[in-house]
């Protein structure tokens, strides 16, 4: 079996931030979306992985290079235009060949992994398997709607008025079949060849469809929001660890992971939360639920319940809460006065305490 993970797409959702990176290389608990989505791969046993990239392509390469760091092999696929997800498998036919292969898309997060799933499809091998997930609101997801033996009857994108509260949750599991379902249909309402119409194809054709449900801790990392919930359920499992400096002044409570190279100066950070590699925190408070990049700068500033990226710095800030601050960027006290000054690009979003 293969993989196809999609990693293309704009991220309008996330802007600022998908001005300047992919939104599958944001940070969750100090590891790219992209990163994590890898791992549930491999751990099922697929090391040969086909990754769809657009116009970040080459800033995806730098970071997982050729796999080999993952116990991976990566294949690089080249799409121009973000014109659906079927048309990704079409993309990537020369790639999958004729094998069974998961599709997943590459900014969601599963962190009960997929060897479930896998099972269940190596078990059945249906000519597809979908991942349902029971949402509260269907209206903004594909939704499928099953038979009494867990087959699929009909796939609906975005009903107004859902007759199941299974969404399809961006994981998918294919047999050689899929092929000429997304050879047969046609582009959708947005232009795009959208893969439950690909799937429905097989369902109409009589082929077999099945679901399978995922009932662990699932997002699509495609908000603000998204990011902050997944970084909090993360940091929650993870295993304390202090491998840096914490001076005599300072005090680590709770699970925090403190990678070698950072240091603690005068400060306190409860957990769980965890540092990155060269960071320093001096005179300041870090709450629970924070990640903090690699080679960051803290000093005199309070920050719980966020996400700091690599390399940027914070100094007399107080009451910081719900953040996502990105690389290298400068947040601070400024000059003396009676107002605040901001220097602030396009969709990005300021709360100030009133």
């Amino acid at each position: 079996m293969k993989a196809l993970v999609l990693s293309g797409g704009a991220g309008t959702r996330l802007r600022p931030f998908s001005y300047s990176m992919p939104k599958q290389l944001i940070p969750i608990a100090n590891k790219p979306v992209l990163e994590h989505v890898l791992e549930n791969i491999r751990a099922v046993g697929i090391t040969e992985v086909g990754v769809i990239v657009g116009d970040w392509a080459d800033e995806i390469a730098q970071v997982i290079g050729d796999g080999s760091r993952l116990g991976l092999r990566i294949t690089l696929i080249p799409q121009e235009k973000p014109l659906g997800l079927a048309h990704c498998v079409a993309l990537a036919r020369p790639f999958l060949g004729d094998d069974d292969f998961v599709m997943y898309l590459g900014d969601n997060m599963l962190p009960g992994g997929i060897a479930t799933i896998a099972a269940d499809f190596t078990a059945q091998r249906p000519d597809a398997l979908v991942v349902v997930h029971k949402v509260r609101d269907p209206r903004a997801f594909g939704v499928a709607e099953l038979a009494p033996d867990g087959s699929v009857l009909r796939l609906v994108e975005k009903p107004e008025r859902p007759r199941s509260d299974l969404a399809l949750i961006g994981v998918y599991f294919f047999t050689a079949a899929i092929h000429e379902a997304v050879a047969a249909i046609e582009p959708g309402a947005r232009g795009e060849l959208e893969i439950t119409d690909a799937v429905q194809w097989l369902v109409t054709h009589g082929s077999h469809v099945a679901a399978s449900e995922y009932d662990g801790y699932w997002k699509d990392t495609g908000r603000v929001e998204e990011v902050l919930a997944c970084n909090r359920e993360l940091l929650g499992d993870q295993t304390a660890r202090v491998d840096g400096e914490v001076d005599a002044a300072s005090r680590v409570t709770g699970r925090v992971v403190l990678e070698a190279g950072a240091r603690l100066v005068r400060s306190t950070v409860t957990g769980p939360a965890v540092i990155g590699a060269g960071t320093v925190i001096e005179d300041s408070t870090v709450g629970p639920h924070t990640s903090i990049g690699r080679g960051c700068l803290l000093r005199d500033t309070t920050l719980t319940d966020s996400i700091v990226m690599d390399g940027a710095s914070i100094t007399a800030v107080t009451g910081l809460q719900g953040s996502l601050i990105g690389r290298n960027a400068v947040v601070g006290a400024g000059a003396e006065g009676d107002g605040h000054r901001l220097v602030i690009g396009d969709h990005t979003r300021i709360e100030v305490a009133a």
